[in-house]
């Protein structure tokens, strides 16, 4: 699959399998197409090349407000809508699929996400920025997805936030029964959460990896320039405790 943009090529000819229940990483550079990539699954963006198979389908079939109900998506940098409170910004791909969310329903959401129920009826600016986030990965999740896919989601909060984030991202990965794609540019992130990394360079895949065969160098000279940083911390961190 490729694809480009004005001429400039984005994605080149990519061509990966992502096996049912897999937690998959996308790390690479800013601008190695990461979040190009991410988006022909759920055709945001179309490929010039190639094709994106579901389970043997052709998304490319399917009617774009169609496949995109289908699949769980939490945007960069949170993207609710700020004249809905929390209750609407969750039920929204349910009601323009025709359908409505049960005050029940969005309770257990909030609950998957970790918050409470009384917040259903907040704006989102009443939130903090933890909160928005956990309300936008419960929108993902109310049309009970299979794929959920995420575009560097944890980038606007803090450090705390962000691991508690993740933590219990990976948590409901494992309770649902998803597959679950997440773009992150946090090296350390991507080898704590996923069981597959993927490393993007220049619109290319240069290393499919665990986290594991990363870390012991067996990702090649680009993936290790990356795993190399939260190595050098992590050796930092344990030289200051002693």
């Amino acid at each position: 699959m490729s694809h480009a943009f004005a001429g400039t090529p984005a994605v080149k000819s990519v061509g990966i399998d992502i096996a049912a229940g897999s937690f998959v990483a996308l790390i690479g550079a800013s601008g190695s197409g990461k979040s190009t990539l991410l988006k022909t699954i759920n055709r945001l963006i179309a490929p010039d090349e190639g094709r994106v198979l579901i389970e043997g389908v052709d998304v490319a079939g399917l009617a774009a407000p169609v496949l995109r109900r289908q699949i769980g998506y939490v945007f960069q940098g949170i993207g609710l809508f700020p004249h809905m409170n929390v209750a609407e910004n969750i039920a929204i791909v349910p009601r323009l699929a025709g359908s409505s969310l049960a005050a029940q329903r969005i309770a257990e959401l909030l609950g998957l996400v970790e918050l409470p129920p009384a917040l259903a009826g907040r704006m989102p600016e009443e939130l903090s920025g933890g909160q928005r986030q956990r309300v936008g990965v419960a929108r993902a999740l109310a049309a009970q997805p299979r794929l959920l896919l995420m575009d560097e989601p944890f980038g606007a909060v803090d450090a705390v936030v962000r691991d508690a984030l993740g933590q219990r991202v990976l948590a409901l990965h494992r309770q649902l029964g998803l597959t679950t794609i997440m773009v992150t540019h946090d090296v350390a992130e991507a080898l704590l959460l996923a069981d597959r990394v993927l490393v993007m360079h220049e619109g290319c895949i240069v290393a499919d990896a665990t986290a594991a065969q990363l870390l012991a160098g067996d990702g090649g000279e680009i993936a290790q320039d990356l795993v190399a940083v939260p190595l050098r911390q992590a050796q930092a961190l344990a030289r200051l405790a002693r």
